[in-house]
């Protein structure tokens, strides 16, 4: 009978060196997997701030972009204007040349 009890408590310590190895791995797994998760959570996060960052940045480059044609717009308008009136400068100043020119 000493020989059953000391089969069955090497067996029964067997048992429980095993069952406390599989204990570990579940439970390192476990905190693996939870590590996984958050680490996938705070990169997911950190992708949507990106994102919303890009957004904001697209819509600040079409504001100025709007902002530089209309800036270019008048820009042409004041040169076409300056134009004109450099011709009627240069017309009124050769009437002017002309005339000196008569008197003289």
């Amino acid at each position: 009978m000493n020989d059953e009890l000391v089969t069955q408590a090497a067996g029964a310590e067997e048992l429980g060196v095993l069952v406390g190895a599989v204990g570990a791995a579940g439970f390192f797994s476990l905190m693996i997997v939870i590590v996984w998760q958050v680490a996938a959570t705070w990169r997911a996060r950190m992708l949507a701030a990106r994102e919303e960052q890009y957004k904001e940045l697209a819509t600040r480059y079409a504001q100025l972009l709007e902002d530089t044609v209309e800036l270019q717009h008048r820009t042409a308008e004041d040169q076409r204007r300056l134009l004109e009136d450099l011709a009627h400068t240069r017309l009124a100043v050769g009437s002017m040349e002309k005339m000196m020119r008569e008197i003289e």
